[in-house]
């Protein structure tokens, strides 16, 4: 096993990329910006706010949980036995080729090669095509670059006897398997890990519907067909209870008890299907999307994957009987911190968005507020979380806990000035464009928003910031997705909220010292300047150049 430390990342500032180098402007000194404590009379909101000057040393908002002195003490010197746990199990895991599944079957398989097999759905015409996934997708990804060099030349071969691709699709009945590879597979699988789901935040309906909402009850029901089944792990999101203030806690989300008990899943299924039938052509899509929006905020959540999320998580409350289920909701989840090497993501993921289009000069505002708190996690850190849970209650015992994975709650959040701030101090040093970059600005109003994305895509026009003779249509299209974007992502953007991980706590501290080192998910111990300037960054720009090469 390999373990990096922060500080030697620190000390190391050239990051290879594509055979070109790229320093880092983490220099281990003392931002001068970010030293700095916000004056009191600039931290209420006001029209247009840079990002500076964000890190503080204590929040009252955010005060962590204390855990009791006598938790503490009865915890045993040998932790939970994690590696004991892995040892031989074999695993059914949903959204196997998606960025946080691949992450957790690199992690089992490099520090538990002796574990069974990992059974993993796929969507394929037939076995040949599945194979073939499996290699394109997993076997030849960079992410498993640490196990090629410990298995060397039999590295396809233990990869091949541990991974099993099995066709099928969580948005079918019967989860489209076939009845013989069912039966075939249910005598064999231990932990269920349920970890696909769409997350398009406008989704059109239906389909958010058939796979957030009903995916897991059909897995769960497959699952009450495994004899050998001893947990169902769920893969939800921290944002799942909707529109919240103050702290969100760790409870299982129920209809009529914590969701409104007017919501009733079968007839938003019929309402969607009913659309579905009568409308046809381009409207579709849109219209769809829109029905999901409107139906997700008329019961108080912020979008369509948010609410069919929640969905997913009553469905699996009412339906586990006495299995014993965990639900692991995380934060935001971005690029590795550490493992299996700093910066790994797939995709462009939530954050992103708004840096490269900020990297790029195409914007230098965004509609938000700067003191609203970014609840970033390390993909690597919620596949530490999940193993250490998935092993904690893997002991029979009927319950169903709910662990959030996030970073609201400590005393270092970090907030959206800062991230932008610090966007800044390493596209200024390492620029994706020739163009002077300013600080971020916010804004507090839509309106004030639009008026600043219209003018720069002017000025980048004509040269003219102040012309309002409009836009070319390459221009509209433009305005049209940032404003579309703003609004997406407004419900974060303003974030106040914080998530009690008190749960999340309690298993680190169950952790033996050697569990804790080798499963690290102690978010309090973040150095957020490290992690976007030195990991996140580089690691973006590593993946862009991979899609400009698709």
């Amino acid at each position: 096993m390999v373990i990096i430390t922060t500080n030697l990342l620190a000390r190391s500032n050239a990051v290879k990329l594509y055979g070109l180098s790229f320093f880092s402007s983490f220099s281990g000194k003392l931002n001068h910006c970010l030293a700095r404590r916000l004056p009191q009379s600039l931290m209420t909101r006001t029209l247009v706010q840079t990002s500076c000057c964000y890190r503080e040393t204590s929040l009252k908002a955010v005060t962590p949980f204390e855990m009791p002195e006598t938790e503490q003490s009865s915890i045993s010197s040998d932790g939970i036995g994690i590696l004991r746990f892995l040892k031989g199990k074999n695993y059914l895991i949903t959204g196997a080729t998606g960025f946080l599944a691949k992450v957790l079957i690199e992690k089992l398989l490099r520090e538990s090669p002796e574990i069974g097999k990992i059974f993993f759905l796929i969507k394929s015409e037939d076995q040949e095509s599945a194979n073939k996934r499996l290699y394109d997708e997993i076997i030849t990804s960079d992410l498993f670059k640490l196990l090629k060099k410990v298995h060397g030349s039999s590295y396809e071969a233990f990869m091949k006897s541990k991974l099993i691709p099995v066709i099928g699709d969580i948005g079918e009945d019967n989860l489209g398997m076939e009845s013989v590879t069912a039966a075939k597979i249910s005598g064999e699988i231990d932990v269920i890990i349920s970890c696909a789901g769409r997350t398009t935040f406008d989704d059109r309906y239906d389909f958010a519907l058939n796979v957030n909402a009903l995916g897991p009850g059909r897995l769960l029901s497959f699952g009450k067909g495994c004899k050998n089944l001893i947990l169902f792990l769920h893969v939800s999101t921290a944002y799942v209870t909707g529109k919240k203030e103050g702290t969100i806690l760790e409870t299982p989300l129920c209809i009529g008890v914590n969701i409104n008990s007017d919501l009733n899943i079968e007839s938003e299924l019929k309402l969607a299907s009913e659309a579905v039938r009568k409308l046809h052509g381009s409207e579709e899509i849109k219209k769809l999307k829109e029905l999901g929006m409107k139906r997700a905020q008329h019961y108080g959540w912020e979008n369509t994957y948010t609410f069919t999320k929640a969905m997913g998580e009553s469905v699996i409350h009412n339906q586990r009987g006495d299995l014993p289920v965990v639900i692991i909701r995380p934060g935001i989840i971005e690029s590795s911190y550490k493992e299996p090497f700093p910066g790994w993501i797939q995709g462009i993921r939530m954050c992103d968005p708004i840096i490269l289009a900020y990297g790029k000069g195409q914007i230098s505002d965004f509609w938000g507020d700067s003191q609203s708190i970014m609840d970033i996690i390390p993909v690597d850190m919620v596949v530490n979380a999940t193993i250490a849970a998935m092993t904690k209650h893997s002991c029979g015992v009927s319950e169903l806990k709910v662990y959030n994975i996030t970073s609201s709650s400590h005393s270092n959040p970090l907030r959206a000035g800062e991230l932008m701030d610090l966007a800044h101090q390493h596209l200024c040093d390492f620029p994706l464009t020739a163009m002077d970059l300013d600080r971020m600005k916010f804004h507090s109003s839509l309106e004030g928003f639009t008026s600043s994305v219209f003018n720069t895509i002017a000025k980048h026009e004509r040269g003219d910031a102040e012309s309002h003779t409009g836009l070319s249509k390459k221009g509209k299209r433009m305005l049209n997705y940032f404003v579309s974007l703003a609004r997406i992502y407004e419900p974060y953007t303003f974030f106040q909220a914080r998530f009690d991980d008190t749960n999340t706590k309690r298993l680190i501290q169950e952790l033996s010292m050697e569990e804790g080192n080798m499963f690290e998910f102690d978010i309090s111990g973040i150095d957020w300047e490290h992690y976007i300037v030195n990991a996140h960054l580089p690691g973006l720009k590593r993946e862009l150049l991979k899609e400009r090469s698709r």
